[in-house]
């Protein structure tokens, strides 16, 4: 018997060795990005602490994109950072000479603040509500019949997804509750019947292209009409209010509806070309589905109490939002669960993917309202509104229209994008002679929807499909940026000529 030697181990240690210094230099990438912007001048008109502000959150951004640790811790490490030296990166000297002023309190509370936010509690409910679909296989059920009558082609299941949600659009006045509440809980229960599991190779055979089919189909819907989500309301007050132009329902849906029409018919079609699906026909499954349907049997107790429950809450949030939250609502429906036995509390202390996406989110919507906090979002419109002075009127809206699309990188929240840079852009073309400003406001509020395809976080569903474990991060990026740029390209080649013509 030879005895057992080490030469070996140089050439079996090669791999590890490597993939350690890959680690070791994307740990290190969020963090040189952010010193070198820290030690860059602070831009003219700028308080030096804002500026700081802003390279540590870009070099939270550039952490979320390469993720060299969760991109929770990465969030929660951006928070701490700024919370602990908030004297130089939170705070402005006014409110430090102020002797009433707590720094260590407010610096927590800031910190905190994103948890607070109804947003990340309605993400939250909405992974509760996937939980009670698997748990009492309502899930299965439903994801059994879609696949019995559609389930042949791939490409018919990411069609379903998208009417769905375009049928629901009209009366559901938050893409989280519609697409994160009633759609992804659902769509979770169809790539297990083909083999296709989260976090595995095998998610490409079907759920990642399912999963990316239906956070598309959500921020399309949001743009095409105006109740299908909370912040174009409040766009449409502030263009009101601002420019005292009128937006009904019906002149915002003819604006996109070119556009919107071409965009639900096509993008199944698109994302199964950039993002092809590994099963693209299967004979068998749709047999199996009605096989396994009947084994099923009736629905159970359980089953008929969760319909119960969520026909409740998606009423809730089309008919009473004026009398209850629609993250209260979505709570609500989780304690009804609770008390009937639908889940038990050990199903939600040991959801991982919903605290994962709880914590990941509510860290990003404090830095992003930190942005605005700090002053940087209004510093940077002021600065945008100056160089457009003298340029031609179509490409200074053309060119407000790209850089309002493009900032949305910079919030994890649409309703914040909307109140943070909609009146700056409103304020800023108004001022510049020749603008269409009826074309001009009908073309940024129907961008909001559209825009929150770009980052795993820029819209109410992202962090949920992002969480699915069917979207990786690199996919979700690439995908984003494919995506972002055909809406953009949209809006500009079809939508702008159409309201013109229209308005």
């Amino acid at each position: 018997m030879k005895p057992t030697t080490t030469l070996n181990d140089p050439n079996k240690a090669a791999p590890a060795s490597a993939g350690l210094k890959k680690r070791l230099i994307m740990l290190f990438l969020p963090v040189l990005v952010a010193v070198l912007l820290l030690l860059t001048p602070v831009p003219a008109g700028l308080q030096p602490y804002a500026w700081h502000f802003f390279a540590v959150f870009v070099g939270v951004i550039v952490g979320l994109i390469f993720e060299p640790l969760p991109g929770a811790v990465i969030g929660l490490t951006g928070v701490v950072v700024i919370a602990l030296f908030s004297q130089w990166l939170l705070f402005s000297p006014a409110e430090l000479a102020d002797p009433k002023f707590r720094m260590p309190t407010e610096a927590f509370k800031w910190a905190v603040s994103g948890f607070g936010n109804s947003t990340v509690w309605l993400i939250f409910g909405a992974f509760m509500f996937a939980a009670g679909y698997d748990k009492t296989q309502f899930g299965r059920r439903l994801a059994l019949i879609l696949v019995k009558y559609l389930g042949r082609r791939s490409l018919t299941l990411g069609y379903a997804i998208t009417f769905a949600d375009l049928l629901l659009a009209p009366f559901t006045p938050s893409n989280t509750a519609r697409s994160g509440g009633t759609i992804y809980p659902i769509i979770a229960n169809l790539p297990p019947l083909y083999g296709s599991k989260p976090n595995d190779p095998s998610a490409r055979k079907i759920g990642s292209y399912l999963m990316w089919v239906a956070i598309t189909a959500a921020c399309i819907t949001s743009s095409m009409f105006l109740s299908a989500l909370a912040p174009n309301l409040l766009a449409l007050a502030l263009v009101k209010s601002i420019i005292g132009f009128n937006i009904s329902w019906g002149m915002w849906f003819l604006a996109f509806l070119p556009l919107g029409v071409i965009l639900i018919l096509t993008m199944p079609l698109l994302a199964y070309w950039f993002y092809p699906p590994e099963v693209k026909i299967n004979d068998e499954v749709p047999k199996w589905a009605k096989a396994e349907l009947e084994k099923l049997g009736k629905l159970s107790r359980n089953e008929i109490l969760l319909l119960i429950f969520v026909c409740s809450a998606l009423l809730m949030w089309i008919f009473a939002a004026a009398w209850i939250e629609p993250a209260l609502a979505a709570l609500l429906v989780v304690i009804l669960m609770l008390w009937t036995g639908v889940l038990n509390w050990n199903d939600i202390i040991s959801n991982k993917p919903a605290w994962n996406t709880f914590a990941w989110f509510a860290t990003l919507v404090a830095l992003a309202d930190g942005l605005a906090r700090v002053g940087f979002i209004a510093w940077l419109g002021k600065e945008g509104g100056q160089l457009l002075t003298g340029i031609d009127p179509q490409v200074a809206a053309v060119m407000l229209l790209i850089a309002f699309f493009l900032l949305h990188y910079l919030f994890a929240s649409t309703t914040a994008h909307t109140t943070a840079l909609l009146p700056a852009m409103l304020t800023i073309a108004a001022a510049i002679p020749g603008i269409n400003m009826p074309v001009y406001c009908l073309m940024m509020v129907t961008s909001l929807g559209v825009m929150g395809i770009i980052t795993p976080y820029g819209t109410g569903p992202s962090p949920i499909y992002y969480g699915s474990g069917y979207l990786p991060t690199k996919d979700y990026w690439r995908l984003g940026t494919i995506f972002g740029a055909i809406f953009l390209a949209g809006l500009m080649l079809i939508g702008y000529p159409w309201m013109v013509l229209m308005f």
